[in-house]
């Protein structure tokens, strides 16, 4: 019979191997249920028959219904589609003018200029907000839903070219030369090529933009205008008073509505990637 100090010392390694891998894999079950078993909770809450939202009577899908019949609520969510739309089609244009500027040409100041552009995925949203206000209130500009537009467009235009610039950073550099060599003009090279290499990266960044938008509260919250009433801020407003199952219904479904878009921006994210090594 073998002493355990005479086993060799693969197996020691093996054995210590295996073990780090069952404590990572422990600790990531932990992680991933503290981050999202609250929101499994809030889900089922959802389709509580009661009307206290932790107090379980029942299936049923009334606060659903009750929803899709709230006036606050349909017009909450026509502000947030309207903010939402809005500044990422504007963002997804100068989003990508910007990556492909600062990728394919040089000026003064350009690693100042690159800096202060992607600033707005550092700094905390409370800043981005007092910050607008303050500016908004400087110049005399009364609030409004453009307010909260323009606001927006500030991180939607910054995460749009960050994953721009992604995709820019795997393309052949010399794709565009090589379609003005064959005759076609600087702007004929931009649509034809480089823009459809682009395109996946661009809808990507839309979508992910997209999702930040709807789910913002803070910035909202500040540059709104008399009227404006975005879809958190109606959530917010609700819940200051007690959470109500229908509450727990809308949240459950921007919270699927989100995650479908994220995924699909991964999704296509990854897709490109994959054609882009096969090729």
């Amino acid at each position: 019979m073998v002493a355990d100090g005479d086993r060799p010392a693969s197996h020691k390694a093996k054995s210590t191997s295996r073990a780090w891998l069952q404590w990572q894999f422990g600790f990531t079950l932990v992680m991933f249920a503290f981050m999202y078993l609250p929101v499994l909770v809030l889900a089922f809450f959802s389709f509580n028959e009661s009307p206290f939202a932790s107090n379980w009577q029942g299936f049923s899908l009334r606060w659903y219904i009750s929803m899709f019949n709230d006036g606050r609520i349909l017009s909450a969510l026509q502000d947030s589609l309207s903010v939402a739309l809005i500044s990422v089609l504007v963002s997804s244009v100068l989003g990508t003018l910007m990556a492909v500027g600062l990728a394919r040409y040089t000026f003064p100041g350009k690693s100042l200029y690159q800096g202060i552009s992607y600033l707005p995925l550092i700094i905390p949203d409370i800043a981005i907000a007092v910050a607008t206000l303050v500016f908004l209130a400087s110049m005399a500009i009364p609030l409004s839903l453009w307010t909260v537009v323009a606001a927006h467009m500030v991180f939607c235009l910054a995460y749009i070219a960050v994953v721009v610039s992604t995709r820019l950073a795997g393309l052949n550099p010399y794709l565009e030369e090589a379609a003005l060599d064959l005759g076609a003009t600087p702007r004929q090279a931009f649509i034809k090529v480089l823009l459809p290499e682009l395109m996946p990266a661009i809808i990507s960044g839309c979508l992910l933009s997209f999702v930040l938008s709807m789910d913002d509260l803070l910035i909202s919250s500040f540059t709104a205008g008399g009227g404006v009433n975005t879809l958190p801020m109606e959530i917010f407003s609700r819940v200051r008073t007690g959470v109500k199952p229908d509450v727990n219904a809308l949240s459950a479904i921007l919270i699927m509505g989100s995650g479908i878009l994220a995924f699909t921006s991964e999704f296509i994210r990854y897709q490109s990637d994959q054609r882009r090594l096969r090729n």
